[in-house]
């Protein structure tokens, strides 16, 4: 899972992008102001720690979530970029965690004069929205030229696709992002093409003091269809940076002392989940254990094209064990003995949990 961070000047988003890599991270791009910073982090799954105890295999593998810093302007009072040299990278994010500023410190200067955490989420919303608006403005162009030009037997075709550019663009001049739209299959099927922003997931990160209360998102009086499923979470970047240099038991240590939750990665990660709508299966074996995360309801076919595309062509079944099932067995022997290890077909929902192992022929 890629999710690209972005936010306002001064927001703090590098810092939070340090507090969710740990200082684990790379750069790529030519000269400092153009450098995108990358970093990995394993997604901490118990249940896989679990597995790896009971097959100490040759190695475990966790999933893992990506994140990209964007290089932003801080002497703009906006989002830079967005329709312009970094609409691909932002194109190629699963999700966007928009980090909104919500801490008070008087020597860092806010673009707007003050802080007002509902006043800047909308502001990035509709920055969001206009970089598409532009993408639209020219298509419709385009199209409008397309269907002047086209024979009149491929007219039809050109036409429903103007239709569609236009419902679209229409939807977005009056505030409604893509993800909440209504659109049939072949107007989605359009829009899709244009790899439009407002089509991804948004998960909010509210960049708060250290002793600061959570901020909910509907308590902020903004318009519900344009944070409908967004996911939040409320999180101090500066003490998380902090923490995040420590080692494993000091952190642990000054958590307890100050009566901190979890870590924000693994909060961060659990709201893009969430909100993006994964789950996560789990293979095992001698040489392996591996969490693999999917969309919710994926049938079991799909699902084993996580695994290796060629599962999917040769896909005969999924033998399948609840995660809870297989620890308190102990194994798949006892599981098979105890019948709590099912043989599913292609269209079983894979849920998160599951153990499972497909059987193919390739």
């Amino acid at each position: 899972m890629n999710i690209a961070i972005i936010g306002l000047p001064l927001s703090g988003k590098t810092t939070v992008f340090n507090a969710l890599t740990r200082g684990h991270s790379s750069s790529i791009g030519g000269g400092p102001s153009g450098e995108l910073h990358v970093g990995v982090v394993k997604v901490p799954d118990p249940r896989l720690d679990a597995l790896s105890e009971m097959y100490t295999p040759r190695k475990t593998v966790y999933a893992e979530v990506t994140y990209w810093d964007l290089p932003g302007d801080e002497k703009q009072g906006q989002l830079r970029g967005l329709g312009g040299r970094h609409r691909n990278t932002l194109q190629g994010a699963d999700a966007f965690l928009l980090v909104v500023r919500a801490f008070t410190n008087s020597a860092v200067h806010h673009p707007f004069g003050d802080v007002d955490p509902g006043r800047d989420l909308a502001a990035m919303l509709d920055e969001l929205m206009l970089a598409d608006l532009e993408v639209l403005e020219r298509a419709v162009e385009r199209q409008e030229d397309a269907v002047k030009k086209s024979k009149p037997e491929e007219r039809p075709t050109v036409v429903r696709h103007l239709d569609a550019v236009k419902k679209v663009k229409q939807e977005l001049e009056a505030g409604v992002p893509l993800r909440s739209q209504e659109l049939g299959a072949a107007e989605a099927e359009v829009a899709a093409r244009y790899q439009l922003l407002t089509d991804k997931r948004v998960v909010v990160a509210f960049n708060t003091d250290e002793s600061s209360p959570d901020i909910e998102l509907d308590r902020l009086n903004l318009d519900p269809v344009v944070v409908r499923n967004m996911g939040q979470v409320s999180l101090s970047g500066r003490l998380e940076e902090d923490l995040g240099r420590m080692s494993e038991d000091e952190e642990d240590e000054f958590r307890k002392d100050l009566g901190l939750g979890d870590p924000a990665t693994d909060r961060v990660i659990r709201a893009s989940y969430e909100t993006l709508g994964l789950v996560s299966f789990l293979t095992v074996g001698d040489d392996e254990v591996r969490a693999w995360s999917v969309p919710g309801g994926l049938g079991a076919q799909d699902a084993a094209g996580a695994v290796h595309s060629d599962f999917v062509r040769g896909f005969i079944r999924a033998e399948v064990i609840p995660f809870d099932d297989l620890v308190r067995c102990g194994g798949v022997p006892q599981c098979r003995k105890e019948g709590v290890l099912r043989s599913e077909g292609k269209t079983y929902k894979v849920k998160d949990g599951d153990v499972i192992e497909f059987l193919v022929n390739v």
